[in-house]
């Protein structure tokens, strides 16, 4: 039996990971704020199968005692602000939780010499490119707070390889969809919630911009393949891999496959031209470089995917807005 931390665990993500790791077997600790009014412990049904650690992840002695404490066999970093809009609002705060509260952590994973620690970044991270799929090899240009923030983040974790040999990879996932996501300014869980209470989901872009899409279950998937290769101090150490998809989709398609699934019409309110401030217009990566070393790849496709998800928001209405 595996000993694992995951932080953010209340979040959408972090949450279906948690539940994955117990399923397996493993011990779970998380590592988060207090619990939110609906935590996806809560909504994954873990509440009471996970330990807990309510703090700031910025609280250095906190998480230094976490780690010390824990003899963690893996560490999953996932917790952040993740919403680009509140990132363009308030940079400052951005930066406090992405950079701050992830050198903290590395500083505790070094100090406890943790044996496997994977980093959540993220395809954003690239900035605007003009060839696309994005590559591991691709710079980094980050064009807006939260994008810095990502790219700022992953480039600390991956100094802690050469400099102090800490078994560190960095994650740079498409936009993860699923049950579970209570950030309503996204896209998908948005449209979704939007068909079942029978109103006109309320777009921020006028339905061009083009995504990488990737379903929870295959995010998890890839999380897992990643902390198998770091295994024993394995390739993956200091090694940062793209997941998603493999083929972008715009925003109008997503909303025709989403009314497909439904068996009803879509008439979305765009409420922008072009895309939303501060986000990429194109994006969709190549996840060659994971599939390559792992095996893994997507398993869910699109249309798959966002009917699991209609589904999943038609049997929680307690989880709608």
């Amino acid at each position: 039996m595996k000993r694992a931390l995951v932080t953010g665990g209340h979040g959408f993500v972090a949450s279906h990971l948690a539940r994955a790791l117990l399923e397996r077997g493993d011990a779970v600790t998380v590592l988060d704020l207090a619990s939110p009014r609906l935590s996806g412990l809560a909504l994954q049904g873990i509440e009471s199968g996970v330990e807990r650690v309510e703090g700031d992840l910025r609280d250095a002695p906190l998480v230094g005692a976490t780690l010390e404490g824990g003899e963690f066999d893996v560490v999953f970093h996932l917790a952040a602000r993740t919403l680009v809009g509140a990132a363009m609002a308030d940079p400052v705060a951005t930066f406090e939780v992405n950079v701050r509260g992830t050198w903290t952590l590395l500083e505790a994973c070094r100090r406890a010499a943790a044996p496997a620690v994977v980093v959540a970044s993220s395809d954003k991270a690239y900035g605007p490119h003009r060839q696309l799929p994005y590559r591991e090899d691709f710079p980094l240009r980050p064009a807006s707070p939260y994008e810095a923030s990502k790219a700022a983040a992953e480039a600390i974790a991956l100094s802690y390889r050469p400099a102090y040999g800490l078994p560190v990879a960095v994650t740079r996932f498409a936009n993860v969809y699923g049950g579970g996501d209570l950030n309503f300014s996204r896209l998908i869980p948005e449209a979704v919630v939007a068909v079942l209470e029978g109103r006109r989901p309320a777009i921020r872009s006028d339905g061009s911009p083009q995504r990488d899409f990737l379903f929870v279950d295959d995010a998890v998937g890839a999380y897992l393949a990643i902390e198998q290769a770091l295994d024993a101090d394995g390739p993956a150490a200091g090694e940062a891999f793209n997941a998603g998809g493999e083929r972008p989709h715009s925003v109008a398609e997503v909303l025709e496959e989403i009314a497909a699934v439904s068996g009803g019409g879509v008439e979305p309110e765009y409420r922008g031209a072009g895309n939303p401030e501060g986000e990429i217009d194109r994006q969709y990566v190549d996840s060659a470089k994971l599939r390559e070393l792992t095996g893994w790849r997507p398993g869910v496709g699109l249309r798959e995917g966002l009917r699991r998800t209609l589904e999943w928001y038609r049997e929680h209405p307690e989880a709608r807005p």
